[in-house]
């Protein structure tokens, strides 16, 4: 039994370092390459610039979202134990549910419809790979707030009111440029680049449950270590910032777009990234 256990051991080891080398060795690729190709399918589907086949496919959507999500997933394999498993499950059985609620009530983030199917869809109303649009949005958020905040992390006030605060920040800068692109509509149309109010009233309730969902589910100090340590678990945001940043810039979505550059600067202070004299990002530890 002994044996066993550590011979399983060493395989995880082994997995996790290969998949480690594999994110390291394409993060330009990851990072940048595919948000820069995923905003211009994107601008193109909306605008009508590409061939049937190509235009909104959702393989290449749920393809390239999963291959941006790669660091931030890597990154966190070695410390997603069964309590982060069992609440993040729970995070997730949420996801679908307030969703589901969403659209069939228009509560809590207004009315709403998805314009587009981004892949399968569950009950024929959300997409089947909503979890895997969301949940790392909170965790990116909640580990730039940790990262960010410094020793005030430690007042767990603090820490989750900041948290919450960046998840909807992040939506400041996504549901302008998903609109924009039509992968959803508000009806009516709201103030904020075709985005209600309401919507962020919702994000505040929904990000309250998803962050605290993630701070239970981690060691708070084995998980800093981790994000210090491992150079690549942030590109995931990084991708973030270029491919709806530079979606809100085409669409003139001024201010959605100086929220994805207050991000850019947020990674910045973190030390994982600097800013070159041509204004894009590097990672500091592997150049």
């Amino acid at each position: 039994m002994g044996e066993s256990a550590s011979l399983e051991g060493v395989t995880r080891a082994r997995v996790q370092t290969r998949l480690e080398d594999v994110v390291r060795e394409n993060r330009f690729t990851i990072a940048v390459v595919f948000p820069v190709v995923g905003a211009v399918t994107l601008v193109g589907s909306a605008e009508g610039l590409l061939p049937g086949p190509l235009e909104y496919n959702p393989l290449l959507i749920l393809f390239g979202t999963l291959v941006m999500r790669s660091p931030l997933i890597v990154g966190l394999l070695p410390k997603i134990g069964w309590r982060a498993l069992g609440l993040l499950g729970v995070l997730t059985a949420y996801t679908y549910a307030i969703e589901v609620v969403g659209v069939r009530t228009d509560w809590p983030y207004g009315a709403f419809e998805y314009t587009i199917q981004l892949g399968p869809m569950l009950f024929g109303e959300v997409p089947l790979a909503l979890p895997l649009f969301f949940v790392p949005l909170v965790l990116n958020a909640y580990l730039l707030t940790l990262l960010v905040l410094g020793e005030r992390r430690e007042n767990p006030l603090v820490r989750l009111a900041a948290a919450v605060v960046a998840v909807v920040a992040i939506d400041l800068v996504l549901d302008p440029a998903a609109v924009a692109v039509g992968f959803w509509a508000f009806v009516p149309p709201g103030p904020y680049y075709g985005v209600p109010v309401s919507n962020y009233l919702g994000w505040v309730l929904s990000g309250t449950v998803a962050v605290v969902c993630v701070d239970l589910a981690f060691d708070r100090e084995a998980l800093l270590e981790r994000v210090r340590s491992c150079v690549f678990v942030l590109d995931d945001l990084v991708s973030f910032v270029l491919l709806w940043g530079t979606v809100n810039l085409i669409y003139g979505n001024w201010l959605a777009a100086l929220v994805a550059c207050g991000f850019g600067l947020a990674l910045v202070r973190t030390g994982h990234y600097e800013l070159t004299a041509t204004g894009s990002f590097v990672g500091r530890r592997d150049r």
